[in-house]
């Protein structure tokens, strides 16, 4: 299969999780992937998943189109790391790991996405939409707004996306990159392309919401939808009702559903974007590479829809780069089940 189309069927998600000691640094072109285990003991209780159960009080700023909900840890003057959330996720996949940051001096900032959380529009008239390149400038709107000149970007599903995009669009922005998917980047045009049956199964809840009928089950049964896609995504993480229900607040948003519907709309070309945008969509759509230093990583539990080969995007990205598969049960949401790994990659790829 060509390159290309491997990143077409892989387009969506896929993520990882564990312990890394530091990687080795490649020229473009070569594939090199570090196989590590998460930690055991005493050594992982000090970064256990679930240990934190709440940021610090979160915060809310204008930036662009938003008036933005977020959580802030370490010092104002340290260097910056913005942490995306996913779908459907939200903040709190970072709550053990901004910390663990912030101890080693980092600002880490990390917002509600459009139609999460405490995020709101400031327009009430403007539309909601939830095309990924507009996720991603909302984001640049942030980092203006708190006069964060550059970041370390790092994120997972929607996030993980989202950050790929800043890397390509405003790589003067992003000092590097952490992606729990790889290559994300995609096009309504190429996504209409059909897939083999086995992956197009995967992808149910995608074509569920391309109808009025998808829209207004997941409406009406948003916290049971979502939990169910994080007992597919992550199979082997036990996480308790506490857990969910910190998160499944952000759901209730007034704009939640408008945004999930359009993003996955849009990105099958059943939704139009914002004409106005058009021309980052193409630039989008001719799948760019990516040249700042990256670290991408792959668990070894992920349900969710991914690239079982790396190699299918290594091209991808021209900078200095590592990846890292982790084993011992980690699926999709790898912040919040591993998130000294996640952490321990964000450090790592700083010093790339």
């Amino acid at each position: 299969m060509a390159n290309k189309e491997a990143i077409e069927i892989s387009r969506r998600r896929f993520a990882i999780a564990g312990l890394s000691t530091g990687a080795a640094l490649l020229a473009p072109g070569a594939l090199f992937t570090e196989v590590v285990q998460p930690l055991t003991g005493n050594a992982r209780s000090t970064a256990a998943p679930g240990a934190n159960t709440s940021f610090r009080p979160l915060k809310q700023i204008d930036a662009g189109l938003l008036k933005v909900g977020y959580a802030e840890d370490g010092p104002a003057d340290g260097p910056a790391v913005i942490l995306l959330q996913g779908w459907p996720y939200d903040i709190y996949s970072y709550v053990d790991v901004a910390p663990l940051l912030a101890a080693k001096g980092y600002r880490v900032i990390v917002p509600f996405l459009r139609g999460y959380g405490s995020t709101r529009f400031l327009p009430n008239e403007t539309s909601r939409n939830g095309q990924p390149y507009v996720v991603a400038l909302d984001i640049v709107n942030l980092m203006d707004a708190l006069k964060i000149q550059k970041a370390i970007l790092a994120g997972f599903d929607w996030g993980g996306r989202t950050a790929d995009i800043i890397a390509i669009l405003w790589p003067q922005r992003c000092k590097a990159l952490v992606s729990v998917s790889g290559y994300l980047i995609s096009s309504p045009a190429a996504n209409r392309k059909p897939l083999p049956p086995k992956a197009e199964l995967q992808w149910w809840y995608q074509y569920y919401f391309a109808t009025e009928r998808g829209r207004a089950g997941y409406d009406q049964y948003r916290r049971d939808f979502a939990k169910l896609i994080w007992q597919i995504a992550s199979p082997k993480w036990n996480f308790d009702d506490a857990t969910f229900d910190r998160t499944a607040a952000s759901f209730d948003n007034p704009d939640h559903v408008a945004i999930v519907i359009h993003n996955y709309r849009f990105r099958i070309g059943l939704a139009e974007g914002e004409p106005q945008y058009d021309r980052f969509e193409k630039q989008l759509a001719q799948l760019p590479n990516i040249a700042v230093p990256t670290i991408t990583l792959e668990g070894d539990a992920n349900g969710a829809p991914h690239p079982v080969d790396p190699a299918a995007y290594r091209q991808k990205f021209t900078g200095k780069y590592a990846n890292r598969i982790v084993g011992g049960g980690v699926g999709h949401n790898l912040p919040q089940e591993a998130p000294q790994a996640f952490a321990q990659a964000v450090i790592d790829v700083d010093a790339y």
